[in-house]
């Protein structure tokens, strides 16, 4: 289900929207884009000053919110995701089931390319290899609701220590 521009996850499932793809790779769920208009992008700059979208909770009661500016892999994402699922199963059993959400507000949707090891230099661009996400200051990468308080601080530390950047709770007053 596809909300504005952010993924609804739910439970352990990610959601199929129609301008993204679900990739099972050994057992792992890989959520990218399912067509960009060009193949390799260049890697660019992320924005250090805060930028009015996506620094405010939109969907839910609690969530994290970057501290800098940065890069998250598509790997770190799931990873983040996967664990603070983790975290309301083992605490709440079968009422984060019913009740709780997890809305993931980035997607990994810019490639990121690599040559392979012992080229040599020259001869273009390499190949992609990956996907990463823009992260700027105060966005909100990920929001949750449904649980209590405790358990969504404790989800929110355990999903900071997956990205390279440096995060902090929020709460919706």
């Amino acid at each position: 289900m596809l909300l504005r521009k952010y993924l609804l996850v739910t439970e352990s499932q990610v959601s199929k929207c129609g301008s993204h793809i679900v990739k099972k790779n050994k057992g792992r769920a890989i959520l990218y884009p399912k067509r960009t208009k060009y193949s390799k992008y260049r890697k660019g700059r992320c924005s250090r000053g805060r930028e009015p979208d996506g620094t405010q909770l939109g969907f839910g009661r609690y969530g994290t919110k970057s501290c800098r500016a940065g890069r998250l892999s598509y790997r770190a994402i799931e990873a983040a995701r996967r664990a603070t699922i983790g975290q309301f199963h083992r605490a709440m059993s079968g009422q984060f089931r019913r009740n709780g959400k997890i809305w993931v507000r980035v997607l990994a949707d810019l490639p990121i390319t690599r040559k392979p090891t012992g080229v040599r230099m020259g001869r273009g661009k390499g190949n992609p290899t990956g996907w990463i996400a823009r992260v700027s200051t105060g966005q909100i990468p990920f929001e949750m609701d449904g649980v209590s308080l405790s358990n969504a601080r404790q989800a929110a530390t355990l999903a900071a220590h997956k990205p390279c950047s440096s995060t902090k709770f929020v709460q919706w007053s």
